[in-house]
């Protein structure tokens, strides 16, 4: 459940200059998306818990009784495509082939946008082992989108990511998501497919589309009910 400053403020019966301030002066978390500020329920409600700041309990029972859904990999994949060949001799022109390939509205800064991701791995390799790499892990990509999407690149040529079993990538996921809480659970799907020797095996021979997406079916009716693992960070 996502809030705007002026419900935040509500919440806590205060002015919106004074949330504003427990965001510049004490931690309050909030998310910016294309220049538009919002906060989590369940943050703002730990946040406030952590400080002893009075707030309104209406805040955690309508963040509960509207969990925002996601839907499956497969489906997420379909809409952000998956993409073959991708050019680029390393990790760099990698990066700027994704971004350009990367299906978004036309309003997004896509020069922002590889900014952000060539700081990510400044901070530490995606690469996840296997040869495969998750750009943006620890900080989501968050965008103004109608929708969710997660995006497979097979990359041309394998290239060095830093990775941490050192093997060259061939494959890079990229997760884009409105909220903070739907692109934890995107990634917590995605982390538990990867685990899957039989998805690695598709991703390492370029298999066609529908045989992944398939595969990634098979593995959600497997798992309906049960605990997903968390992903790698």
């Amino acid at each position: 459940m996502q809030l705007t400053i002026r419900q935040t403020a509500s919440y806590f019966g205060v002015g919106e200059g004074e949330v504003r301030r427990w965001v510049a002066e004490r931690g309050l978390p909030v998310h910016q998306v294309n220049e538009r500020l919002h906060l989590n329920a369940i943050e703002v409600w730990e946040w406030a818990v952590e400080r002893g700041i009075p707030v309104s309990r209406s805040l955690l029972d309508e963040a509960r009784r509207t969990p925002e859904q996601i839907p499956s990999l497969a489906s997420l994949l379909t809409t952000g495509g998956i993409h073959r060949d991708v050019e680029g001799k390393d990790k760099a022109a990698v990066l700027v082939s994704i971004v350009a390939r990367l299906p978004l509205p036309a309003e997004v800064d896509r020069e922002h946008l590889l900014a952000v991701l060539e700081a990510r791995e400044a901070m530490g390799s995606t690469g996840i082992g296997g040869g495969i790499a998750i750009p943006h892990v620890r900080n989501p990509i968050l965008l103004h989108v109608d929708r969710p999407l997660v995006a497979l690149f097979l990359l041309r040529h394998p290239v060095d990511f830093d990775s941490i079993d050192a093997r060259p990538v061939h494959a890079v996921f990229l997760v884009v998501s409105s909220s903070i809480p739907v692109h934890l659970r995107i990634l917590a799907e995605l982390g538990f497919a990867l685990r899957d020797p039989q998805v690695r095996e598709l991703l390492l021979d370029r298999a066609p589309d529908q045989q992944l997406l398939d595969r990634l079916g098979v593995l959600a009716e497997h798992t309906t009910g049960q605990h997903r693992v968390q992903p790698a960070s």
